[in-house]
């Protein structure tokens, strides 16, 4: 009997091909998130930074002029820190939108494995029946031939 073969295995190759692609693709994207909060960190730090060197300064008595270039300075660090924020939201929608692409993917490739396992699992058995159907056939045949000898 010929060896199992699988009719939808260029499907499931394709499957998983662009199963890969997807998660090549979600890698990337965690790296980008990952990335950017790593800037937000950044610009975190830099304003809790200043914020104390502010403080620092105010207590030790500053003019007007400085108070007013500290202030300048939080609130760009304030205006980057929300920019940061915003981009790291636009980076995490990306990357659960390309998990929910994974998880359907491997849901698909999955299906077809368990497929391609039933399908092997019944040609086992019918190769298994058709040998011992063989055998019997065998069997029944030397009996005869044994029958008739004596």
């Amino acid at each position: 009997m010929k060896k199992f073969q699988f009719s939808l295995d260029t499907v499931l190759d394709y499957k998983q091909q662009v199963l890969d692609g997807i998660q090549n693709e979600y890698s990337a994207l965690l790296l980008q998130v990952r990335r950017q909060e790593e800037r937000l960190h950044r610009e975190q730090q830099n304003y809790i930074e200043l914020n104390q060197e502010f403080r620092q300064a105010t207590s030790q008595g500053i003019t007007v002029a400085a108070a007013l270039n500290y202030e300048n300075g939080l609130r760009f660090f304030e205006k980057r820190i929300a920019e940061e924020e915003r981009l790291l939201a636009e980076c995490q929608k990306k990357a659960e939108e390309k998990r929910k692409q994974l998880v359907a993917a491997r849901q698909d490739t999955s299906s077809l494995e368990k497929l391609k396992e039933k399908k092997k699992e019944a040609y086992v058995k019918l190769v298994q029946k058709m040998e011992e159907q063989f055998i019997d056939e065998l069997v029944s045949a030397s009996r005869l031939t044994t029958s008739k000898i004596s």
